[in-house]
Formats: C-alpha cells, sequence, structure tokens
C-alpha cells in the first residue's frame, strides 16, 4: 500500500466550534444513554478510520474507575505540526467544529467520521478532555475542560511528556454531568458496538477493558471471518437452512461486502452498514440489495417451474422470509440523513450493490443450485402463510368491524393536527376517568385499556389480532401495523405525534408498560425508531411541609434527597396508583407539557433490542432466569 502524507496540510477548516453546547441533540442525537455512549462511538470510529487506512491494527477501549473513558490507537497520531491557523494543528481539529483530515481525500479513502464534528463535539461535551499523541518518537500532550483548552502552547506548539517508540493517539474524556441526564457508560451496549465493529474489520483488534467498581474485565474483539462469523453469531440457536453465502465487489468506488444464511423461522433480519456505520433505518445500500434479490428469486423460480404463468410473482418479504444478511458498503463520499447517519441517501450506493449482488449471486446460485431451491423454498412456505394470514386477517377484521374505537373507551382529542395530538394509553377505568377530566382536550386523547395486555412474543398472530385492547390500539393509531409475512403500516397516517405510556409507579405499572413496549416494537416499530412512544413519569410521593408549599417526588432517592436537605417536620403522602390523584394532581404532575416528565423511549441496538426482547418475553425460561440473576443488582425494589 503507498503511503500518504498526513500532516498539518491534510486538517480543512469550515467553521469554528459554537452552539454545541447549547445544542447537542443536533450533533449526537440526545443527551441521554444513547447520546453520552455516542462519544465513545465518535472516538472510536476515528481510530477505525485510521485502520482503514491502512495504519491502525489495535484499537484500546477503557471505561475507567473514575466513569470516564479512555480511547487509544495504533494510528498515525493526530497531526501536531503549526496549522496555518497559527497554532498546533491538534488544537484546530479538537476545538474547531467541521475541521479534520476527513476533507483531504488523500488522507483517507472513506470514513466514518464522515463531517468531522465528532472529536470536537465530544470535546465541547466533556468536563474534561485529556490528549496523548504518540507521533514523531514524542508522546505529545494537551488537555480541555468543556472544550477550552487549558494547556499553554510554546510558538503554538504541544508540550511533549517524553520519548517513545509508538505511534497512535490516546483521549480520555469525561462526560459533563451539566449536559447529560446521566454520565455511566453503558458497558453493554459498547460491548455489543464494539464487537460489531471487529466484525466489520477482520484484521482490526479491539480491546475493551471495565475498571469500574465490581464490574471489571477484559475482553479482545477480533473475528478474522468478519461479516460470515457475524451471520453466523445472528443465527446461533436457530436452525440454518444452508451455509452462509458470502460476495464482495466495486463498482464506481463504492466498495460492497455482503454475507447472508436462511434459518427455519419466519423472521427477517437485514443489517446495513456504511464506512463501518450501522445505518439503523437502512436506506439505498439495502433498497438495492433487497430489490435485486427479490427479482433474482422470482426470476429463478419461474426459470424452474415452481412459479407457474398464473402465480403471482413472491413478494420482497417472502424472498427474504429467514434471512439474516450484512450488507457492508465502503464508500468514498457518503451522503447520511442526519449527523447521527442512520440511514445512507447515496443514489450510487444502490446502483453498486445492485449490480454487485446480481453478479455475484447469478454465479453463486448457477453453481449451487440445492442452495437455490432451499432459498426458493423458504419463500413458498412463507407465501403460503401469508395468503393464509391475509385471509384470516380479512375474515376477522370484516366480522370485528369495529369502529374507530372498538371499545367505546377512547376520549379523543379535538384538533386533527397529528403533529400537535398526543394520546395517553392508560392503565385502568379509575385513572382514566381523572385523565379525561384533567386533560386539555384539544389536543390530548385518553385510552384506557383492562390491565395487562396480551403478551405478543409468545402468542400467535390470530391471538394477537383478536385481542380486544391490541385492535382498538391499532385502530386508534390509524397506520396499520407489521408483522412477518407483510408490511400493512404507514406511519404517515399516525394520528398522534406522541404516544404516552401512563401506569402506575409500581412494578405492575412497570409490566404493563413492558407488554404494551413488546407489542409496539415488534408490530409498530417505526413508532419508536422515529421517536414518537413515550412513557410518563408520575411522582410517587407528595410532601407538604409545615410552611412553604407542597413538593411532588418521583421516586425513593428524590425523598432520600428531600429528607437530608429539608429542616422541619412533614406530612408525606404516597400515591399507590394514578387513580389516587384527583384530576388537578394528575394534571400538574402528568399530563401538563410544561412541567410534566416524559421518558422517551429509544433503541440504542436494533439486534441487542430484539435478542433481548426475545429473550425476556419469549417461551423459554432458562436464558430470562440467567438474565435476572446477572442483573439483580440492578433491580429498583419497590418499598
Amino acid at each position: 500500500m503507498a503511503k500518504t502524507q498526513y500532516n498539518a496540510d491534510s486538517i480543512t477548516v469550515l467553521e469554528g466550534l459554537e452552539a454545541v453546547r447549547k445544542r447537542p441533540g443536533m450533533y449526537i442525537g440526545s443527551v441521554g444513554t444513547k447520546g453520552l455512549n455516542h462519544l465513545i462511538y465518535e472516538i472510536v470510529d476515528n481510530a477505525v478510520d485510521e485502520h482503514l487506512a491502512g495504519y491502525c491494527s489495535q484499537i484500546y477501549v477503557t471505561l475507567e474507575a473514575d466513569g470516564s473513558c479512555t480511547v487509544k490507537d495504533t494510528g498515525r497520531g493526530i497531526p501536531v505540526e503549526m496549522h496555518k491557523k497559527g497554532v498546533s494543528a491538534e488544537r484546530v481539529v479538537l476545538s474547531t467544529l467541521h475541521a479534520g483530515g476527513k476533507f483531504d481525500n488523500d488522507a483517507y479513502k472513506t470514513s466514518g467520521g464522515l463531517h468531522g464534528v465528532g472529536s470536537s463535539v465530544v470535546n465541547a461535551l466533556s468536563a474534561h478532555m485529556i490528549i496523548k499523541i504518540y507521533k514523531n518518537g514524542l508522546i505529545h500532550y494537551d488537555k480541555y475542560e468543556r472544550g477550552i483548552p487549558v494547556v499553554d502552547l510554546k510558538d503554538g506548539l504541544l508540550p511533549t511528556l517524553g520519548k517513545t517508540k509508538e505511534t497512535g493517539t490516546e483521549i480520555n474524556f469525561l462526560p459533563d454531568s451539566e449536559i447529560f441526564e446521566k454520565i455511566r457508560f453503558k458497558a453493554e451496549w459498547i460491548k455489543s458496538r464494539l464487537h460489531e465493529t471487529a466484525y466489520l474489520n477482520p484484521e482490526l483488534k479491539i480491546n475493551f477493558t471495565n475498571k469500574r467498581t465490581g464490574e471489571e474485565e477484559t475482553i479482545l474483539y477480533h473475528e478474522p471471518q468478519g461479516i460470515i462469523a457475524y451471520v453466523k453469531e445472528i443465527n446461533t440457536g436457530k436452525e440454518a437452512v444452508h451455509d452462509p453465502i458470502y460476495f464482495k465487489g466495486v463498482i464506481d468506488k463504492v466498495e460492497v461486502e455482503a454475507a447472508f444464511q436462511f434459518v427455519d423461522t419466519f423472521e427477517e433480519n437485514i443489517l446495513g452498514f456504511c464506512n463501518n456505520i450501522f445505518t439503523q433505518e437502512g436506506g439505498t445500500h439495502l433498497a438495492g440489495y433487497k430489490t435485486r434479490f427479490t427479482q433474482m428469486i422470482n426470476s429463478y423460480a419461474r426459470e424452474l417451474g415452481i412459479l407457474k404463468d398464473k402465480d403471482t410473482n413472491f413478494t420482497g418479504a417472502d424472498t427474504r422470509s429467514g434471512m439474516t444478511a450484512v450488507i457492508a458498503v465502503k464508500h468514498p463520499d457518503p451522503i447520511f440523513e442526519g449527523q447521527t447517519k442512520t440511514k445512507l441517501a447515496s443514489a450510487d450506493a444502490t446502483k453498486a450493490v445492485f449490480t454487485v449482488a446480481g453478479d455475484e449471486l447469478q454465479l453463486y446460485f448457477d453453481r449451487n443450485l440445492e442452495v437455490l431451491k432451499s432459498v426458493i423454498g423458504c419463500a413458498e412456505k412463507s407465501a403460503k402463510i401469508r395468503k393464509a394470514e391475509e385471509k384470516a386477517k380479512t375474515n376477522m377484521l370484516s366480522r370485528s368491524k369495529f369502529s374507530f374505537d372498538s371499545n367505546g373507551k377512547l376520549a379523543n382529542c379535538e384538533s386533527r393536527d397529528s403533529e400537535k395530538c398526543e394520546i395517553f394509553i392508560v392503565e385502568g377505568d379509575s385513572a382514566g376517568g381523572s385523565a379525561k377530566t384533567a386533560r386539555n382536550r384539544k389536543y390530548q386523547a385518553i385510552l384506557p385499556i383492562r390491565g395487562k395486555i396480551l403478551n405478543v412474543e409468545k402468542a400467535s398472530m390470530d391471538k394477537v389480532l383478536a385481542n380486544a385492547e391490541i385492535k382498538t390500539m391499532i385502530n386508534t393509531f390509524g397506520c396499520g401495523f407489521s408483522e412477518g409475512y407483510g408490511n400493512d403500516f404507514d406511519i404517515t397516517k399516525l394520528r398522534y405525534h406522541k404516544i404516552i405510556l401512563m401506569t402506575d409507579a409500581d412494578v405492575d405499572g412497570s409490566h404493563i408498560d413492558t407488554l404494551l413496549l413488546t407489542f409496539l416494537y415488534r408490530f409498530m416499530s417505526d413508532l419508536i425508531y422515529n421517536g414518537h412512544v413515550y412513557i410518563a413519569m408520575p411522582p410517587l410521593f407528595k410532601v407538604i411541609p409545615k410552611r412553604g408549599e407542597g413538593k411532588y417526588l418521583y421516586d425513593e432517592k428524590d425523598l432520600d434527597r428531600y429528607r437530608t436537605t429539608h429542616k422541619g417536620d412533614f406530612t408525606l403522602q404516597r400515591y399507590k396508583g394514578l387513580g389516587e390523584m384527583d384530576a388537578e394532581q394528575l394534571w400538574e404532575t402528568t399530563l401538563d407539557p410544561e412541567r410534566r416528565v416524559l421518558k422517551q423511549v429509544e433503541i440504542e441496538d436494533a439486534r441487542m433490542a430484539s435478542e433481548i426482547t426475545e429473550m425476556l418475553m419469549g417461551s423459554e425460561v432458562s436464558p430470562r432466569r440467567k438474565f435476572i440473576y446477572e442483573h439483580a443488582d440492578e433491580a429498583e425494589i419497590d418499598a
């Protein structure tokens, strides 16, 4: 590989670092746990880009005992020479938005840290960031506090800590508690992401160390088989129809790599990546793959006489029923929707994947006829069940003839502007009655449900569709639903911008939330991915001091803090359920947009979310018991 220069001249400046602390969600998605972990991903992605450029073989990620994170790589090291702005290039990279080597095509052919904002945004949102750069035989040093450098430069250049034979960059940062709701990284999510990165880069070794109290562990992620091993891992415990199929190719500088395998289920699990970034919402690369695969299977099915002239083609969902696939592209200049890169929008990615998949799969299937027949067999089975389900669904819905509110309990709002409307799913008639009285009738709808709905993870489709509460929710939301054999879901028809689960602040309420979220995730997952699902946070207590105003407290920790800071006697009122609140209390604590507390439901890792839902809500008991034992110390006991 020809070595290219990576120095101060490679750093291009677009604009200054401003407004990041004021609007962090624009850059990292949120200030919750998802955004917090995103800080690590941004720094790791920069190290991975060094690997893709041919210079980094190892990455070290450490969760430190003090709550900070250290990411170290064996790459070339951030340039430290004098930049044309009059300071070390490192200062430009870490304190200027849209500054980095990613805009210089000679320095990086492909990049996950595309926008050049990652490291500078992490710097801006950290209480401190400490930099060590191993380069030119020296250890260069810098430090920032909330994005502001605190180390004096000598003639514009960084001080040094000594000599070294190493090369690379080491960054330690502590998230700012003034910005984030919590500053404790979620180790399981980080490990999943690092393992995923190892699958996508078979020559890269990623070392993870957790030094936090009670969690000490060291893991090496190295997957020489790459995405083939990734597909096998996803399908662990499932009956495979054939061995994984792998192909790759390059079209117009867009590199395409894919692996897939069918298993004996009706689930479709296709993961897309661009420049090592997981595109959670898919995009053009997946569109190209799905379109070409469906065309090929239908064409082969007719050529082999499996589909007759009178038969309709298999649907796309039919041809992918039971498929697990990983589609990874490397693009020199990708276009994403949003800074957090959840959806690829590059039109040429469609062409590249479409062409490579068509050429390579034709070669494979022509030489492996039995595998082809087994894949078509999966589509046949899916089409058969889909048609039976569609018939059963039509008959069931026509018999039910349920209206906009089939159980007659929906208190709808007056407005029909879905952007302003919100609906509360409320447990029980008592709480529902208070909520109907307390609400803002113009924009807030109330839908009471009867206790615990059906666990859809264990139930068959006919039982799901026969459940009165589920039918009511499907009808009320207005956007249909998705399931394994087709997709009738249309999010543009959603009647309410916010769907808020409002249950009692106890174990039963949490269980109902879990059942509702399982239903929404399995049948209307786009509602969660698009940020429409929330959980209300009603208070557990109200304290009334002898002097002064009363105050609502949301959990035991709030109460403990109040007891330590409040002087004098007070009366403590505990709410056992929403039904114990009168309309005024319910409004000011849970319904009023100006004062209420809501948790937005987010999915950090789609694969992990599916696995955990299946484990915790499915029929297998032993994995659920093991999970509960391992996480028992994290449980919050309802006193």
